[in-house]
């Protein structure tokens, strides 16, 4: 890893855990303006005040970014998109790039991949494209890896190789989706040579979104990326905080449900 690349990185992740907690609010491409996203500056300020170690949005989101908090969040700008109207929603394309994201301020950017989609290759190209520019601009990569397509489940198996895909290609953090289990999320670790974090998906209960994090946390993973869990809760700076001090401090699912109520 170049400099550049080592000193960015440590923007967004805590350097005494040596783990990072990030919200993704770029749903507003996909989604539109769900809720928790309709007033992004505020949202971004209440992960702020949660301790939140970095927010993934899209470049025209940045001014959103903006710290009216005294304390600093690591800023990833998203370089991919689509649309729920699109014709192919798995279909992700490049609607920014390292040079641009860089002079937004970026400590990172992230691309999204679809494993067994019908335009794999073409995100496969755009993967490693980004990779280059990465190298060459010191930028911090993450690649958001999920086995998604018409014939793709989620399974271990597929899992593990949407990982691997994305370190193989020159990604130096992978996010991809939970297995279910700590001992099968373990394997998910082992087979990928770049920290892994954990994809928090459709809005869960407190009790089932704890209970994955305390597993991922138990198999290896670097820390999570979860967006809808913690920006459409009831309090999302509280839940930032919790998830924080389970990633952050080992603190075990049952007691952090105790520190929600």
């Amino acid at each position: 890893m170049n400099v550049g690349k080592k000193i960015r990185i440590k923007r967004i992740f805590n350097r005494i855990s040596g783990k990072t907690v990030i919200v993704p609010m770029d749903h507003g491409v996909t989604m539109g303006p769900i809720q928790g996203l309709g007033d992004v500056d505020k949202t971004v300020n209440m992960v702020i005040r949660g301790g939140a170690n970095a927010a993934i949005v899209h470049k025209g989101i940045v001014t959103s970014t903006n710290r009216s908090e005294d304390t600093d969040i690591g800023l990833i700008i998203h370089l991919s998109a689509s649309t729920s109207l699109s014709l192919d929603p798995n279909n992700k394309i490049a609607v920014c790039d390292v040079e641009e994201a860089l002079s937004l301020g970026a400590d990172a950017v992230s691309v999204h991949v679809n494993i067994g989609a019908r335009t794999e290759l073409l995100m496969l190209a755009s993967l490693g494209k980004t990779a280059k520019e990465c190298n060459r601009w010191g930028m911090p990569l993450l690649a958001m890896m999920y086995p998604r397509g018409d014939k793709v489940q989620e399974t271990v198996a597929s899992i593990k190789l949407a990982a691997r895909v994305g370190a193989e290609l020159g990604a130096d953090i992978v996010k991809c989706p939970y297995t279910g289990s700590a001992a099968s999320f373990a394997e998910v670790v082992r087979g990928c040579p770049v920290p892994v974090v954990i994809a928090g998906g459709s809005k869960l209960s407190d009790e089932e979104t704890l209970a994955m994090i305390e597993g991922a946390m138990k198999a290896g993973a670097a820390g999570l990326s979860i967006g809808r869990n913690a920006f459409q809760h009831e309090n999302p700076e509280l839940f930032v905080r919790v998830a924080c001090a389970m990633v952050h401090q080992g603190v075990s699912a049952e007691k952090a449900m105790r520190m929600l109520k």
